[in-house]
């Protein structure tokens, strides 16, 4: 691997993690693109962890008040006048379906990853879908949110596990088929990658480690996780500003171009 390459890859992967658009989707795109050979599952898990620690770090004030109030929440009564309690079991329930699932088709998950055509349905189907949502956009805000909802949208979030869905993407679509206005379900999204970011890197990590890097191969790994990390953390604050007052229909065009150059570039 380039170190051009590590540097691209890494920056695909850190805009369109968070960007309701299919990560999973540009980086197959990227060495039909270039020429260059496929950059394998361990590389995709240094830049996931980049674009983990970036979400990490950019909610960890949401993340202390959301910890302070579980821990809150385990008291008899714990949840009354808790909302960040509240908010945290929301966004555990939310994190089961997709944790099920995942786990039980992993390795069919795993093979789906790498068909282009897949992906590219994928990206077409589920931006339409999230055009559809767009149009029914609501005004209710996280104060307003119930279990029943966090189930909804963390079923809907399974959806996530077809690559090219956009994971981001199909949580933000449950949000606003749900009534949340653009900002509320972005923000929520973004929390529920936390858990799930967490998970999916925990077993991924296994998969770094059999592979014994070597160091070469380490510095490459490196550069990918700081340029996804440091290119994550700009889009989440740039996103949150931009659903203030616009709405998803750039992306939805973007993921029909993107599905349409992958069916007619990739054989």
């Amino acid at each position: 691997m380039a170190w051009l390459q590590a540097i691209i890859l890494g920056l695909v992967q850190g805009v369109t993690e968070f960007l309701p658009i299919s990560s999973s989707g540009h980086l197959i795109l990227m060495p039909h693109l270039f020429g260059w050979e496929d950059q394998g599952l361990v590389f995709d898990v240094a830049v996931n962890t980049g674009t983990l620690v970036a979400v990490l770090f950019y909610f960890r004030a949401d993340l202390k008040d959301l910890l302070r109030g579980f821990f809150r929440s385990l008291r008899v009564g714990g949840l009354q006048h808790n909302p960040s309690g509240y908010l945290a079991w929301g966004v555990g329930l939310a994190t089961i379906p997709v944790g099920l699932v995942g786990l039980a088709f992993k390795e069919q998950v795993a093979t789906l990853g790498r068909d282009p055509l897949v992906i590219a349905a994928a990206s077409m189907v589920f931006g339409v879908v999230l055009w559809l949502s767009d149009r029914k956009v609501g005004s209710r805000v996280m104060g307003g949110l119930t279990w029943k909802d966090a189930v909804l949208i963390g079923m809907g979030q399974v959806f996530a596990l077809i690559p090219g869905a956009s994971r981001s993407g199909v949580t933000i679509t449950a949000g606003l088929f749900l009534g949340f206005d653009r900002e509320t379900a972005a923000r929520f999204a973004f929390l529920l990658a936390i858990p799930v970011g967490l998970l999916a890197g925990g077993l991924e990590f296994m998969t770094l480690v059999q592979s014994q890097p070597s160091l070469s191969q380490w510095s490459f790994l490196a550069v990918g996780f700081f340029v996804a990390l440091f290119s994550a953390f700009g889009v989440i604050h740039w996103l949150l500003a931009w659903v203030k007052s616009r709405n998803m229909t750039l992306f939805v065009v973007y993921r029909i171009l993107l599905g349409l150059l992958i069916v007619f570039l990739i054989p």
